[in-house]
């Protein structure tokens, strides 16, 4: 959420960068709305005083045995009409806050032009796509043979997009889950959190999932409770800070969490129907940073870093991709892409996308800082995938798919796994 003033400074030059992720902000529109509520805000505050001005002159002129009959009559005119304008101060306010809700973040202008994915700019890439000397399978060949998955059973259950691993495959699930929770915990000094997979909308509008893609989530409710089920672990780990204030000299602070996601896949039918790529629900563990905004771009670099050591560790080759302004997501002021080399696509696929918010979902969620000189400020949040479980399984079986059949599991994993290769039968070794 932005500060108005801020957009409507020509400095700022908000309209260019909204325009370059496609979104037209009416500035003399905002500035008409922010103008009325400062006005009114104004008028309140003056009528206010003098109520109160006139309050005490009743009381002094009672004391004083003076007629107090038209004093008090315009004392209860002003009553009146302070009341009058906080009413009309408390519908602008919301009319501000509905209209500021629906402007993204601004882009940052490093970024490129464009709003695809074939518009990202690459950054950087680590390891060697494997040359496979057969024709490689995608996963839902290797995994189906294997009978480590069973997408016919999901479809049963619960309808297409739903996937149910058994066997070799949900241990394999299993260990990627507490092999990456370990590494981000042990090794780069994140906090692990179990946090609410259903929350409510004051913690869906924090980090921007509301109202703009109220469509795209799956909601449930409990009497007249309204709730929705979390899309990334990022909303609820964010959101433990709502309404606090947090000391500059803690930061940075740095969480992860490893949950069900549930999102709709609006706008995807057709792509990606096969298979563990774009499902409804997901296991994936998330890393969230807090810090000031003088450090975002360093801890940008650390957040990065963290997700790209995920993947070094399990050996899986990769690329690191910085998105076009008009592909970032609706809360981000910047986003790189990991991108994994899928030998079944022949293809890279994202993986994990790392995003800077600025203070963005700060001032939606309320999360402030204040630092021991008084300094006081908006807390800036950045978050990333570290990494997504289906995703990375996927992975691991297109890269280390032998020609017999079987898979390799990376190293990293066997002591979670406590078997090195799933056999062409579905046994392990």
């Amino acid at each position: 959420m932005h500060d108005p003033r801020v957009l409507l400074d020509p400095a700022t030059d908000a309209v260019r960068k909204l325009a370059r992720r496609g979104f037209t902000l009416d500035l003399p529109a905002l500035e008409d709305l922010f103008s009325r509520r400062t006005t009114v805000i104004g008028q309140t505050d003056e009528s206010r005083a003098e109520s109160n001005r006139l309050a005490k002159e009743v009381g002094a002129s009672a004391k004083r045995g003076e007629d107090v009959t038209a004093i008090r009559e315009r004392a209860k005119e002003l009553k009146a009409r302070v009341q009058d304008l906080e009413e009309q101060q408390r519908k602008l306010a919301a009319e501000l806050d509905e209209y500021l809700l629906g402007i993204p973040n601004l882009p940052s202008d490093d970024l490129p032009d464009g709003n695809t994915d074939e518009d990202a700019e690459l950054v950087s890439a680590w390891g060697e796509p494997p040359k496979l000397d057969f024709e490689p399978a995608d996963h839902v060949t290797i995994g189906e043979k294997l009978g480590i998955f069973d997408f016919a059973r999901a479809t049963k259950l619960s309808g297409p997009r739903f996937s149910v691993t058994r066997g070799a495959g949900a241990r394999l699930e299993r260990a990627i889950a507490a092999f990456l929770l370990e590494l981000h915990t042990e090794r780069h000094g994140y906090t692990e959190f179990n946090v609410p997979v259903i929350v409510n909308r004051p913690t869906m509008t924090g980090t921007g999932q509301l109202p703009k893609f109220e469509a795209d989530l799956f909601r449930t409710g409990v009497a007249d409770r309204e709730l929705y089920l979390i899309p990334t672990a990022e909303v609820p780990l964010t959101n433990l800070h709502a309404n606090e204030t947090l000391a500059a000299e803690d930061l940075p602070l740095a969480y992860t969490a490893n949950t069900p996601c549930f999102r709709s896949e609006a706008g995807s039918y057709g792509k990606d129907t096969r298979g563990l790529i774009r499902v409804h629900q997901f296991q994936k563990v998330e890393i969230v940073r807090f810090c000031t905004p003088d450090r975002a771009s360093a801890e940008f670099e650390v957040l990065l870093s963290h997700a790209e050591a995920c993947l070094r560790e399990l050996g899986l080759a990769y690329r690191v991709v910085k998105l076009a302004a008009g592909d970032i997501g609706f809360s981000a002021e910047r986003t790189y892409d990991i991108e994994v080399w899928l030998p079944g696509q022949q293809r890279y696929r994202e993986i994990s996308s790392v995003s800077d918010f600025g203070t963005f979902q700060a001032r939606r969620a309320n999360i402030r800082t204040k630092s021991k000189d008084g300094k006081r400020g908006f807390a800036n949040t950045l978050n990333g995938s570290g990494l997504p479980i289906g995703r990375t399984l996927v992975a691991i079986l297109e890269q280390n798919q032998q020609p017999d059949g079987s898979v390799v599991i990376p190293p990293a994993l066997v002591p979670h796994t406590r078997f090195a290769r799933i056999n062409a039968d579905g046994t392990t070794a």
